[in-house]
């Protein structure tokens, strides 16, 4: 029986969370926080057009490729998502990239905003758990941008114009979470991740596992 319950824990299906969030709500210190804790989470690196920039590492922050590569991609439906930015630049998640870390029981988080979720949702319903940072207020939000200090004024008003259009799209996610301290958030998406991971249809080595328990009823009665 101990040896069923080691193959079960090996044969899980991944999952692919998705968070997304207003710009200085808090996102991206929350995923690193999350990968830094649990080493079965895995980040997704996306595919870019737009050239390296200084400190950026290929395969760490993107894959970098080109316009012809991109289009290749596309035609091979190889995305489960892409986008064309507004800045001329193209992105996308490769179906490979992730599918090699969630078909060996491996979890995978990303940066998403509401437009990738909805192609995400299409091409993988089953795997896809979505959460959604709201902000306490949208004066922290404008502090929280500020204090940061990586961003021009001009930067700052394009996020804060940007914000209502974020928020309207709240009811489309699976979990939604007001950050409005770090470590609560950290510890309510530790929260929702485990009791995914326990969800029967991610648990793809179940059914020989209930098989061989009733084997062993049968013998025994």
């Amino acid at each position: 029986m101990a040896d069923v319950i080691d193959v079960l824990r090996k044969t899980r299906k991944g999952a692919m969370f998705i968070v997304e969030a207003p710009s200085g709500t808090g996102k991206s210190t929350v995923i690193k926080e999350l990968l830094k804790r649990d080493s079965n989470l895995k980040f997704s690196v996306s595919v870019t057009t737009r050239a390296k920039r200084e400190g950026e590492q290929e395969g760490v922050d993107y894959y970098y490729i080109t316009d012809e590569q991109y289009n290749e991609y596309l035609a091979q439906d190889a995305f489960y998502e892409y986008v064309d930015s507004q800045y001329g630049s193209r992105y996308g998640t490769l179906r490979s990239e992730v599918d090699s870390f969630i078909n060996v029981g491996q979890d995978v988080i990303f940066d998403m905003d509401w437009v990738g979720v909805r192609q995400m949702r299409q091409k993988a319903p089953d795997d896809v758990v979505t959460i959604y940072l709201l902000p306490p207020s949208v004066k922290e939000v404008h502090r929280r941008l500020i204090n940061r200090g990586t961003d021009s004024k001009e930067v700052i008003d394009k996020r804060m114009n940007m914000i209502v259009e974020k928020i309207e799209h709240w009811n489309e996610f699976d979990y939604v979470i007001v950050n409005e301290n770090v470590e609560d958030t950290i510890y309510k998406v530790q929260k929702i991740i485990s009791c995914e991971r326990m969800k029967r249809v991610r648990q793809v080595g179940l059914p020989a596992f209930v098989d061989s328990l009733i084997k062993e009823a049968k013998e025994v009665l």
